[in-house]
């Protein structure tokens, strides 16, 4: 695919009404991880410019090997510890470029969809003691909003016929197999456990299902103070005012003592 392509449409508004995406622009990348044919796909509807990092020759191929993955400038930019998005986007890359050929598409939704600002503002909520997904409730959103179709119209723009997934969660999963793009293998992103990302990986195997290794969860970790939790029900009933940017609730001032080696007893790995 040459730049006699750029601005190329793949998904029309009438074929899709929620988007039309067109390619943009495309060069040859440099990376500490090999050397990615970079193309950028513009969807019109929104103004919303996503990537695909291609590595050797995917197109029409079977069993590619492929990282969907959503922005996170907190983790990728500002190299956050409270989740593992840098390390998973380096890890596919690094995977991807081993493999010889493979394709990494980067979509543009920060925080499950609900935006770099409401991310910060859930990262507040964290810090009163809810886990990630009460604190997408308490603000008025669902546990995840990303969505990838973007990724299948650029999946049969290279007329991929069948893709081997980088992922930890099964709702990538679900997606392409809805979406007629056969998954012939799950690959595992074993991203270490840190103190500041404990809950969230504790949330996101939990609550959200996502499939995690024990090895992940090694280590003695520092300090890491326990946070009072509070239920679903509390989060549901106190979602409507956090929704009109009232200040977060307080907590009952208890905090439990920390107990050393029991947070790992507190993870284990999903079957």
């Amino acid at each position: 695919m040459n730049q006699k392509n750029s601005h190329r449409k793949i998904a029309a508004q009438q074929d899709s009404p929620t988007m039309s995406l067109q390619v943009y622009a495309e060069t040859n990348l440099p990376t500490e991880f090999g050397t990615f044919r970079t193309v950028v796909f513009l969807d019109e509807v929104d103004q919303k410019e996503h990537l695909a990092l291609v590595f050797g020759d995917v197109e029409g191929k079977e069993n590619v090997l492929l990282r969907m993955h959503s922005e996170c400038f907190t983790g990728e930019v500002l190299h956050s510890f409270k989740c593992d998005c840098r390390e998973q986007l380096h890890t596919g890359l690094q995977q991807i470029a081993e493999s010889g050929c493979g394709i990494l598409i980067y979509l543009r939704q920060e925080g499950r969809g609900i935006g770099l600002g409401n991310k910060i503002r859930a990262y507040a909520l964290q810090e009163q003691g809810y886990d990630t997904v009460d604190a997408n409730r308490m603000l008025g959103f669902e546990d995840d909003l990303r969505t990838y179709d973007v990724a299948f119209h650029i999946l049969n723009y290279y007329k991929i016929q069948s893709v081997r997934v980088l992922t930890n969660n099964p709702s990538k999963l679900k997606a392409l197999e809805e979406s007629g793009i056969p998954v012939i293998e799950r690959v595992g992103l074993h991203i270490p456990v840190n103190p500041h990302s404990l809950g969230y990986f504790q949330a996101k195997q939990t609550r959200m299902g996502h499939m995690f290794e024990a090895s992940q969860f090694g280590g003695e970790p520092t300090e890491q103070p326990s946070k009072p939790r509070h239920s679903t029900a509390d989060t549901r009933h106190l979602s409507r005012q956090h929704a009109n940017h009232t200040t977060p609730p307080k907590t009952n001032g208890h905090t439990p003592k920390s107990n050393g080696h029991a947070w790992l007893a507190k993870i284990k790995p999903h079957e």
